[in-house]
């Protein structure tokens, strides 16, 4: 089988983070050993900086789950939702393989296969850890992980140390049982549904355990945690204290789904989302204690792709039963790519330091923060038509410099090449999705969004079009300083609008 070329392959012409370069913030990993680094390099959910190259893939393995969560609704043969716990085919362990090797020979960039549902991995011990083995003899290039719940945590680290598994997420909402029962009605341990507070306190004990464990193993530790308002926002800034005291290395503060079509409990009671503003400030809350993953997608548990994106519908497994794998030949090739991705990232890395020392020498702006949007399709720079964007990228330009906060989706509602007329209620969920921004950067938009954008207090820009984004975003700060549009009483009036 033909392998695409890095440059030519489907994902550098779709949308999401899979194609385009975010851009890149301060370096995140900066702080770890050589050898944390080497481990993250190219784990595209571990590194922010990574996630700009490399793909991942998630096997739907594991249907049972051991806890109820109030957020949870596990969907089988589900192809129109995109969040965890949903999957649209149910594998065993020599269909993962199967499947993960395919994915692996034609998305070459593809260095991490990992276990994340639709269930919990490690309450389908056997056919998480059958999986692993036969990964680990037949795809030695590819990076094992899992992500659990933690419960049944600390009696599978030994089996996770055998398989060569040096990356485990664990998803901690609480570390106090009154918080945790408002969000797991239940348990199923040592063969009893447990309820209410006793059960979370098990749940608790038992992460905070595994996690002890797996740091001590030299296992790096990712915690997940769900943002719920009302319920454990104003207690996550604790969690991550704890967490990384333990020895975690990432915290990833994730936004409530909720939506009342999921079915979950939360979604049927009512029960919000936290806004934009809410999960930037309590990551920023938690960043003074443990290093942020600001760029999750919050996948599926059979995603496939670079984050941002799913190819799951090109590696149904109808289509894979077709394929003839050489794999050996697709390692060699893999390896040449991969070689070739790691000389890109650091001569980028490299480039970026030149240019921030070559400005350490500058007065500093005496100015205040701004969130710009940014439209891309790819390769780092501005180069989308406003009205094709399915995802703006949100960066923060400050006299401290540029830095990359968060995604966020909207509805494709334009398919022309102009005036994107139609629409409207569309337009309008789009730039109410852009609240807070004061600029949107893109490469073209039309008369009608660039009035509906003027309207919301947010000025589109598309004099920047082919332009690197952390560049452009800089310049045009520099330009609303230059004219008085960050000064405080600009703000106040802002704010008052």
């Amino acid at each position: 089988m033909e392998l695409p070329v890095l440059n030519e392959t489907p994902a550098a012409s779709a949308g999401g983070c899979s194609s385009h370069s975010c851009g890149s913030s301060d370096d995140q990993l900066g702080h770890l050993s050589d050898e944390i680094r080497a481990k993250v390099e190219n784990h595209p959910c571990y590194s922010e900086d990574a996630h700009h190259y490399f793909a991942r893939m998630h096997v739907a393995v594991a249907p049972a789950c051991n806890i109820q969560c109030h957020y949870c609704n596990r969907k089988y043969d589900c192809s129109n939702e995109s969040r965890p716990g949903v999957v649209s085919e149910l594998l065993t362990p020599e269909q993962a393989v199967k499947k993960t090797m395919a994915v692996a020979a034609n998305i070459p960039q593809m260095t991490v296969l990992g276990i994340a549902g639709p269930g919990d991995p490690l309450a389908n011990p056997e056919r998480t850890f059958e999986t692993f083995r036969r990964l680990s003899q037949d795809a030695p290039d590819i990076k094992l992980c899992v992500s659990t719940n933690g419960l049944a945590l600390p009696e599978s680290v030994e089996e996770l140390s055998k398989h060569n598994i040096d990356h485990v997420t664990i998803t901690i909402n609480c570390v106090d049982p009154e918080i945790g029962a408002q969000i797991y009605p239940w348990i199923f341990w040592e063969n009893k549904r447990i309820k209410g507070v006793k059960g979370a306190k098990i749940l608790i004990e038992q992460q905070q355990k595994g996690l002890e464990m797996l740091t001590a193993r030299g296992i790096l530790v990712k915690v997940n945690s769900v943002m719920i308002p009302g319920v454990n926002d104003k207690h996550l800034a604790e969690v991550s204290k704890i967490v990384k005291a333990k020895g975690a290395f990432l915290h990833n503060v994730m936004p409530l789904i909720a939506e009342a079509e999921h079915g979950t409990f939360y979604g049927v009671m009512g029960q919000r989302g936290p806004t934009q503003d809410e999960l930037m400030d309590l990551q920023d809350a938690c960043s003074g204690d443990m290093n942020m993953m600001r760029h999750c997608r919050q996948c599926r548990a059979d995603a496939v792709g670079l984050l941002g994106e799913d190819r799951g519908d090109e590696f149904t497994m109808d289509k894979i039963e077709a394929m003839e794998i050489d794999y050996q030949s697709a390692m060699e090739k893999r390896k040449v790519i991969h070689e070739a991705i790691a000389e890109e990232m650091h001569s980028k890395r490299a480039a970026k330091a030149e240019k921030a020392a070559s400005h350490a020498d500058e007065p500093k702006l005496n100015t205040r923060p701004v969130l710009m949007a940014i439209a891309t399709s790819g390769q780092g720079v501005i180069n989308q038509h406003f009205g094709h964007a399915k995802e703006f990228l949100i960066y923060e330009a400050s006299p401290d410099g540029v830095r990359f906060m968060s995604h966020r989706k909207t509805d494709l509602y334009c398919s022309g090449d102009d005036t994107c007329g139609d629409g409207e209620s569309v337009l309008q969920r789009t730039i109410r999705a852009l609240e807070g921004c004061e600029v949107v950067l893109c490469s073209k938009i039309g008369y009608e969004p660039w009035d509906m954008l003027e309207q919301a207090g947010i000025q589109p820009n598309g004099e920047h079009a082919m332009e690197p984004i952390e560049d452009a975003v800089m310049a045009v700060y520099k330009e609303m300083a230059a004219a008085g549009k960050l000064d405080e009483s600009n703000a106040e009036q802002r704010a008052t609008a």
